[in-house]
């Protein structure tokens, strides 16, 4: 992973997301996957950028989220972009589903633990203030029988 100070090229976001950095300065991230090292080695190399840094990436993908998260440094932008994709929220112990069709988006607030569920094939930009972004697995196999911040057993 290493981030690039120019691209002259089109860029495909889902596979080559954005760092938007301060100074309002973007670089493509080569070589970007979802596991833990590259993941820390992004964070490393964008931590100067603090709170005010931002992953922009799209997602694709069909069915529930593997994962709650929290980004505790910033609020995210979720947009559908194809398909449907249903953002639940816990508020306080109790669900906040918010449906998302094409060109729709939400807000996740800063510090709110949240899953995403694709309904069907489904493509989404997701706009994220990623320090100290936290996630923990999701074991409970419907949308509506986990809500909540998971449970001793379910934390890694």
């Amino acid at each position: 992973m290493r981030l690039l100070n120019h691209e002259r090229n089109a860029m495909d976001l889902r596979t080559t997301p954005a760092h938007l950095g301060l100074g309002s300065r973007v670089k493509p991230v080569e070589g970007f996957t979802l596991s833990p090292e590259v993941l820390q080695a992004y964070s490393a190399a964008v931590a100067a950028d603090g709170a005010e840094g931002r992953m922009v990436m799209i997602f694709d993908g069909d069915g529930l989220g593997d994962h709650w998260e929290s980004h505790p440094a910033g609020d995210e932008l979720v947009v559908c972009l194809s398909g449907s994709v249903t953002v639940t929220r816990d508020v306080d112990g109790v669900p906040d589903r918010i449906l998302l069709g094409p060109g729709e988006a939400t807000i996740n607030p800063a510090g709110v633990w949240h899953v995403v569920d694709m309904e069907g094939p489904t493509s989404l930009l997701a706009i994220t203030a990623t320090l100290g972004t936290d996630h923990r697995p999701r074991t409970d196999t419907r949308p509506t029988e986990h809500v909540g911040t998971p449970s001793p057993e379910e934390a890694p």
